[in-house]
């Protein structure tokens, strides 16, 4: 009897994030309610050849990815949004930054790594208070980048 390897569906919940400082560092583990934006999408060019009118080639376009936005209870801690002001000051270094989201197993045990390549915060949006909600404050932030990997 062979051995086969078991692929259960990994829960949504369990996720976390690491950005790569220009110095080799890293943030550290960032945990987030809700990450979106892991999609690649390669444009479809349809192509019409002349004298042929019963189909249309389709031809391979452009590859585009669309922002990632991660949104996490809103607990003060500065450093997300100092990267954020860094971009908005005209003097200064504005550092584009590598990051991987990483699956992880209701143990933390991690199984599947997503990286985003040259990364820099295009939005941040802080809570909305409202005093007739018993709600957490979610903060998010949108991360423009130049490709993902599997």
């Amino acid at each position: 009897m062979t051995t086969t390897e078991r692929y259960d569906p990994l829960p949504v919940f369990c996720f976390k994030l690491t950005l790569d400082l220009p110095s080799g560092h890293k943030f550290g583990e960032m945990f987030f309610k809700s990450v979106s934006g892991l999609k690649i999408e390669t444009e479809v060019v349809d192509y019409k050849e002349g004298g042929i009118n019963d189909s249309t080639h389709k031809l391979v376009g452009a590859t585009k990815w669309p922002n990632l936005v991660f949104k996490r209870g809103f607990t003060g801690s500065p450093e997300l949004l100092q990267w954020r002001d860094s971009w908005l000051r005209s003097a200064g270094t504005k550092s584009r930054l590598s990051g991987t989201i990483i699956a992880v197993t209701t143990n933390f045990t991690e199984k599947m790594t997503w990286t985003f390549n040259r990364g820099w915060p295009c939005k941040w949006e802080g809570p909305d208070f409202d005093a007739s909600k018993n709600e957490v404050a979610i903060e998010s932030l949108e991360i423009a980048h130049e490709g993902l990997t599997f």
